[in-house]
């Protein structure tokens, strides 16, 4: 009975090992079986995946050329600016200059004129016919 049951008992145990191992081994077997499937779509979903953020890059590439062309014409646009702005403020300044010397030179005139008029005017050598026409010019100047 001693070999028969020493037998037996191993042989429980030698099945329960299997048990134990084949349930393991199934469960693997079923998850490479469902890897093998379902990997070729991941595969193939990370490729479109990788494409399209490559072609989201090149876009922004693109976008980041076209943005540094635009702020490129804004900055030589506002150069222009304001170098229209620093000639206007020239051309003002010397403009204004040209008026002040404009006005001086009309009221050094005018009262050059004042004082010959009141000289003629005392000397009594010319006269206005209806205050527009002078019948007579002979001043020396």
């Amino acid at each position: 009975m001693c070999g028969r049951s020493g037998v037996g008992g191993a042989g429980r145990l030698a099945g329960s090992t299997v048990d134990t191992t084949q349930k393991p081994v199934a469960e693997s077997e079923y998850l490479l079986v469902r890897m093998n499937a379902e990997l070729p779509l991941l595969l193939k979903e990370m490729r479109a995946t990788t494409e399209n953020l490559n072609a989201l890059v090149e876009h922004a590439r693109d976008g980041v050329e076209h943005a540094a062309v635009l702020l490129h014409a804004a900055g030589t646009l506002g150069d222009t600016v304001q170098r229209v702005h620093e000639t206007v403020q020239g051309t003002s300044r010397s403009f204004l200059v040209n008026l002040a010397s404009i006005v001086a030179g009309f009221r050094a005139t005018t009262g050059i004129v004042k004082a010959l008029h009141s000289s003629r005017r005392r000397d009594n050598q010319w006269q206005m016919t209806e205050g527009v026409h002078w019948e007579r010019w002979d001043w020396h100047l």
